[in-house]
């Protein structure tokens, strides 16, 4: 299993992300890029790790891809599952598109590893900004 990584533009937290998702793809929440990944096929039930201030922080599992018309012409949209899903925090620099990430090098989701249960948000945003976590 592959899995991708991309950065969260304008995005400054998660549950940012999941109400601009929300608002733009309603119960169908998706990913727009230029190209249609060569190694798609090892993608589908692979995840779409998030990038946001300089952080992997969340992950979507990749349920389809597909070509489509839109208008700002041909795209490839990913589809995804809905809800981003904590994830234990990694350092990651942003980067343009998207890029590859092996299944070994991928991070526990939050809740599996006990990082945000057991503090309050607030508390786990501070020790992020100052990268701490």
């Amino acid at each position: 299993m592959l899995h991708l990584t991309k950065v969260a533009v304008g995005c400054p937290d998660i549950e940012t992300l999941a109400r601009l998702q929300q608002q733009r793809w309603g119960d169908d929440p998706c990913s727009l890029t230029r190209f249609m990944p060569k190694r798609a096929d090892e993608l589908i039930g692979g995840s779409l790790f998030w990038i946001i201030k300089h952080r992997l922080v969340a992950r979507q599992t990749i349920v389809s891809l597909a070509m489509v018309t839109t208008e700002w012409g041909e795209k490839c949209r990913i589809g995804l599952a809905p809800g981003p899903v904590p994830i234990s925090i990694v350092p990651r620099r942003a980067h343009q598109g998207w890029r590859y990430m092996a299944a070994a090098d991928a991070p526990a989701d939050a809740a599996a590893a006990g990082d945000v249960d057991a503090l309050p948000t607030g508390m786990v945003r501070e020790l992020q900004s100052l990268w701490l976590m």
